[in-house]
Protein backbone atom coordinates (compact mmCIF):
# COMPACT_ATOMS: atom_id res chain seq x y z
CA UNK A 1 0.00 0.00 0.00
CA UNK A 2 1.23 3.50 -0.82
CA UNK A 3 0.61 5.54 2.30
CA UNK A 4 2.24 8.90 1.62
CA UNK A 5 4.29 10.99 -0.78
CA UNK A 6 7.53 9.21 0.17
CA UNK A 7 5.99 5.87 -0.83
CA UNK A 8 4.61 7.45 -4.00
CA UNK A 9 8.06 8.73 -5.01
CA UNK A 10 9.42 5.17 -4.72
CA UNK A 11 6.53 3.84 -6.82
CA UNK A 12 7.13 6.47 -9.52
CA UNK A 13 10.83 5.64 -9.69
CA UNK A 14 10.13 1.89 -9.99
CA UNK A 15 7.47 2.49 -12.66
CA UNK A 16 8.95 5.27 -14.77
CA UNK A 17 12.64 5.66 -13.68
CA UNK A 18 11.84 9.30 -12.85
CA UNK A 19 13.47 10.23 -9.54
CA UNK A 20 11.17 12.75 -7.85
CA UNK A 21 13.80 13.28 -5.14
CA UNK A 22 15.72 15.33 -7.71
CA UNK A 23 12.84 17.81 -8.10
CA UNK A 24 12.00 20.67 -5.76
CA UNK A 25 9.66 18.88 -3.37
CA UNK A 26 7.07 21.50 -2.45
CA UNK A 27 6.56 22.51 -6.04
CA UNK A 28 6.33 18.97 -7.41
CA UNK A 29 4.13 17.62 -4.60
CA UNK A 30 1.70 20.48 -5.13
CA UNK A 31 1.52 19.71 -8.86
CA UNK A 32 0.95 15.99 -8.27
CA UNK A 33 -1.66 16.56 -5.55
CA UNK A 34 -3.53 18.88 -7.92
CA UNK A 35 -3.41 16.27 -10.70
CA UNK A 36 -4.72 13.52 -8.38
CA UNK A 37 -7.60 15.74 -7.26
CA UNK A 38 -8.39 16.75 -10.84
CA UNK A 39 -8.63 13.09 -11.83
CA UNK A 40 -10.94 12.48 -8.84
CA UNK A 41 -8.77 9.98 -6.97
CA UNK A 42 -8.77 9.99 -3.17
CA UNK A 43 -5.01 9.71 -2.68
CA UNK A 44 -1.67 8.26 -3.72
CA UNK A 45 -2.66 4.61 -3.30
CA UNK A 46 -5.74 4.64 -5.54
CA UNK A 47 -3.97 6.83 -8.10
CA UNK A 48 -0.95 4.48 -8.19
CA UNK A 49 -3.20 1.47 -8.78
CA UNK A 50 -4.88 3.30 -11.66
CA UNK A 51 -1.50 4.26 -13.15
CA UNK A 52 -0.41 0.62 -13.03
CA UNK A 53 -3.44 -0.60 -14.97
CA UNK A 54 -4.05 2.32 -17.35
CA UNK A 55 -1.28 3.20 -19.83
CA UNK A 56 -3.10 6.29 -21.10
CA UNK A 57 -3.30 7.64 -17.55
CA UNK A 58 0.37 6.80 -16.98
CA UNK A 59 1.40 8.61 -20.17
CA UNK A 60 -0.63 11.64 -19.09
CA UNK A 61 1.09 11.56 -15.70
CA UNK A 62 4.61 11.44 -17.19
CA UNK A 63 3.72 14.22 -19.61
CA UNK A 64 2.41 16.37 -16.76
CA UNK A 65 5.38 15.56 -14.57
CA UNK A 66 7.99 16.61 -17.08
CA UNK A 67 6.49 20.12 -17.46
CA UNK A 68 6.57 20.47 -21.24
CA UNK A 69 6.44 24.14 -22.08
CA UNK A 70 8.18 25.07 -25.31
CA UNK A 71 8.02 27.35 -28.32
CA UNK A 72 10.14 28.20 -31.33
CA UNK A 73 12.79 30.89 -30.89
CA UNK A 74 11.93 31.38 -27.22
CA UNK A 75 13.57 34.61 -25.99
CA UNK A 76 14.54 35.95 -29.46
CA UNK A 77 17.38 38.14 -28.19
CA UNK A 78 19.23 35.04 -26.96
CA UNK A 79 18.77 33.28 -30.29
CA UNK A 80 20.21 36.40 -31.94
CA UNK A 81 23.27 36.11 -29.67
CA UNK A 82 23.56 32.44 -30.64
CA UNK A 83 23.34 33.33 -34.33
CA UNK A 84 25.63 36.38 -34.35
CA UNK A 85 28.22 35.55 -31.69
CA UNK A 86 28.29 31.95 -30.45
CA UNK A 87 27.83 29.94 -33.66
CA UNK A 88 30.35 31.95 -35.74
CA UNK A 89 32.91 31.43 -32.98
CA UNK A 90 32.22 27.68 -32.74
CA UNK A 91 32.38 27.28 -36.52
CA UNK A 92 35.64 29.24 -36.62
CA UNK A 93 37.14 27.04 -33.88
CA UNK A 94 35.78 23.62 -34.78
CA UNK A 95 34.63 23.77 -38.40
CA UNK A 96 31.19 23.11 -39.85
CA UNK A 97 30.70 19.57 -38.53
CA UNK A 98 29.50 20.62 -35.10
CA UNK A 99 28.07 18.10 -32.64
CA UNK A 100 25.03 19.68 -31.01
CA UNK A 101 22.80 18.29 -28.26
CA UNK A 102 19.38 19.68 -27.38
CA UNK A 103 18.79 18.23 -23.90
CA UNK A 104 15.22 17.96 -22.59
CA UNK A 105 14.02 19.00 -26.03
CA UNK A 106 10.27 18.68 -25.29
CA UNK A 107 8.13 18.93 -28.46
CA UNK A 108 11.08 19.73 -30.73
CA UNK A 109 10.65 23.49 -31.01
CA UNK A 110 14.18 24.07 -29.72
CA UNK A 111 16.22 21.64 -31.85
CA UNK A 112 14.28 22.66 -34.96
CA UNK A 113 14.99 26.33 -34.12
CA UNK A 114 18.66 25.37 -33.84
CA UNK A 115 18.60 23.71 -37.25
CA UNK A 116 17.02 26.77 -38.88
CA UNK A 117 19.55 29.15 -37.35
CA UNK A 118 22.45 26.86 -38.26
CA UNK A 119 21.20 26.64 -41.84
CA UNK A 120 22.10 30.32 -42.22
CA UNK A 121 25.74 29.40 -41.54
CA UNK A 122 26.33 25.91 -42.93
CA UNK A 123 24.72 23.56 -45.47
CA UNK A 124 21.67 21.65 -44.21
CA UNK A 125 23.28 18.30 -45.06
CA UNK A 126 26.03 19.03 -42.51
CA UNK A 127 23.63 19.79 -39.64
CA UNK A 128 23.22 16.92 -37.16
CA UNK A 129 21.47 17.65 -33.87
CA UNK A 130 20.83 15.08 -31.13
CA UNK A 131 17.60 15.88 -29.27
CA UNK A 132 16.61 13.99 -26.12
CA UNK A 133 13.70 13.96 -23.72
CA UNK A 134 12.28 11.63 -21.08
CA UNK A 135 8.71 11.79 -22.38
CA UNK A 136 7.62 9.48 -25.23
CA UNK A 137 4.56 11.60 -26.01
CA UNK A 138 6.46 14.82 -26.64
CA UNK A 139 9.11 12.97 -28.65
CA UNK A 140 6.39 11.63 -30.94
CA UNK A 141 4.96 15.14 -31.32
CA UNK A 142 8.45 16.40 -32.17
CA UNK A 143 8.88 13.72 -34.83
CA UNK A 144 5.46 14.57 -36.30
CA UNK A 145 6.54 18.22 -36.62
CA UNK A 146 3.08 19.81 -36.51
CA UNK A 147 2.66 22.93 -34.36
CA UNK A 148 -0.07 25.37 -33.40
CA UNK A 149 0.02 29.14 -33.83
CA UNK A 150 1.18 29.69 -30.23
CA UNK A 151 4.33 27.60 -30.78
CA UNK A 152 5.53 29.58 -33.80
CA UNK A 153 4.42 33.08 -32.76
CA UNK A 154 7.97 34.19 -31.88
CA UNK A 155 9.60 32.77 -35.00
CA UNK A 156 10.96 35.31 -37.51
CA UNK A 157 8.61 35.52 -40.48
CA UNK A 158 11.31 34.60 -43.01
CA UNK A 159 11.97 31.29 -41.23
CA UNK A 160 8.26 30.57 -40.91
CA UNK A 161 7.75 31.17 -44.63
CA UNK A 162 10.80 29.17 -45.65
CA UNK A 163 10.51 26.06 -43.50
CA UNK A 164 6.80 25.62 -42.66
CA UNK A 165 3.70 24.61 -44.57
CA UNK A 166 0.45 26.14 -43.30
CA UNK A 167 -2.25 23.60 -42.46
CA UNK A 168 -5.59 25.38 -42.21
CA UNK A 169 -5.90 28.36 -39.87
CA UNK A 170 -4.30 26.92 -36.75
CA UNK A 171 -1.40 24.63 -37.60
CA UNK A 172 1.98 24.57 -39.32
CA UNK A 173 4.01 21.57 -40.46
CA UNK A 174 7.79 21.83 -40.48
CA UNK A 175 9.68 20.86 -43.62
CA UNK A 176 11.38 17.49 -44.03
CA UNK A 177 14.70 19.21 -44.78
CA UNK A 178 14.73 20.58 -41.21
CA UNK A 179 13.30 17.39 -39.68
CA UNK A 180 16.12 15.41 -41.25
CA UNK A 181 18.69 17.48 -39.33
CA UNK A 182 17.46 16.24 -35.96
CA UNK A 183 17.67 12.78 -34.37
CA UNK A 184 15.26 12.33 -31.45
CA UNK A 185 16.03 9.87 -28.66
CA UNK A 186 14.51 9.05 -25.28
CA UNK A 187 16.85 9.86 -22.40
CA UNK A 188 16.67 10.72 -18.72
CA UNK A 189 19.05 13.53 -17.71
CA UNK A 190 19.15 12.23 -14.15
CA UNK A 191 20.34 8.71 -14.90
CA UNK A 192 21.21 7.95 -18.54
CA UNK A 193 24.65 8.40 -20.18
CA UNK A 194 25.31 11.76 -21.83
CA UNK A 195 26.67 12.21 -25.37
CA UNK A 196 30.36 13.09 -25.56
CA UNK A 197 32.37 15.41 -27.78
CA UNK A 198 29.64 18.07 -27.97
CA UNK A 199 30.46 21.55 -29.26
CA UNK A 200 27.14 23.04 -28.15
CA UNK A 201 24.61 21.88 -25.55
CA UNK A 202 21.25 23.61 -25.32
CA UNK A 203 19.31 22.93 -22.11
CA UNK A 204 16.85 25.70 -21.29
CA UNK A 205 14.20 26.19 -18.60
CA UNK A 206 14.53 22.63 -17.31
CA UNK A 207 16.92 22.51 -14.37
CA UNK A 208 14.93 25.24 -12.57
CA UNK A 209 12.62 22.41 -11.42
CA UNK A 210 15.46 20.38 -9.88
CA UNK A 211 17.11 20.49 -6.47
CA UNK A 212 20.47 22.25 -6.12
CA UNK A 213 22.21 18.87 -5.84
CA UNK A 214 20.60 17.59 -9.05
CA UNK A 215 21.46 20.85 -10.87
CA UNK A 216 25.10 20.58 -9.82
CA UNK A 217 25.25 16.99 -11.07
CA UNK A 218 23.71 17.92 -14.45
CA UNK A 219 26.04 20.88 -15.01
CA UNK A 220 28.99 18.69 -14.01
CA UNK A 221 27.98 16.05 -16.57
CA UNK A 222 27.41 18.72 -19.23
CA UNK A 223 31.03 19.76 -18.68
CA UNK A 224 32.13 16.18 -19.32
CA UNK A 225 30.01 16.13 -22.51
CA UNK A 226 31.49 19.30 -23.97
CA UNK A 227 34.81 19.62 -25.74
CA UNK A 228 37.14 22.30 -24.38
CA UNK A 229 35.89 25.60 -25.78
CA UNK A 230 32.39 24.18 -26.25
CA UNK A 231 29.36 26.14 -25.09
CA UNK A 232 26.34 25.54 -22.84
CA UNK A 233 23.20 27.59 -23.61
CA UNK A 234 20.76 27.82 -20.69
CA UNK A 235 17.36 29.42 -20.14
CA UNK A 236 16.73 33.06 -19.37
CA UNK A 237 15.62 32.17 -15.81
CA UNK A 238 18.80 30.19 -15.11
CA UNK A 239 22.24 31.26 -13.99
CA UNK A 240 25.05 28.94 -12.94
CA UNK A 241 26.20 30.73 -9.81
CA UNK A 242 29.24 28.48 -9.23
CA UNK A 243 30.14 28.19 -12.93
CA UNK A 244 33.89 28.56 -12.32
CA UNK A 245 33.88 25.59 -9.93
CA UNK A 246 32.16 23.55 -12.62
CA UNK A 247 34.75 24.35 -15.29
CA UNK A 248 32.87 27.10 -17.16
CA UNK A 249 33.64 30.69 -18.00
CA UNK A 250 30.85 33.25 -18.42
CA UNK A 251 30.70 34.05 -22.13
CA UNK A 252 27.53 35.97 -23.03
CA UNK A 253 24.39 36.28 -20.93
CA UNK A 254 23.08 32.69 -20.47
CA UNK A 255 25.96 31.19 -22.45
CA UNK A 256 28.75 29.37 -20.61
CA UNK A 257 32.04 28.27 -22.18
CA UNK A 258 33.84 25.14 -21.01
CA UNK A 259 37.36 26.17 -20.07
CA UNK A 260 38.63 23.18 -18.11
CA UNK A 261 38.08 19.45 -17.62
CA UNK A 262 36.79 18.32 -14.26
Amino acid sequence: MIRDYEDFKKYVFQTTSIDLNAYKERQMKRRIDALIARNKFDGYDSYSKALTSDKVLLDEFVNYLTINVSEFYRNPALWKTLEDVILPDLINKFGENLKIWSAACSTGDEPYSLAMVLAKKIPLKKIKIIATDIDDQVLQKAKDGVYGNASVKGLPQDLLNKYFEKMGDRFYKISDEIKNCVEFKKSNLLKDPYPTGCHLIVCRNVVIYFTEEAKHDIYYKFNKSLVNGGCLFVGNTEQIINHKDLGYDFDQLFFYRKVKEL
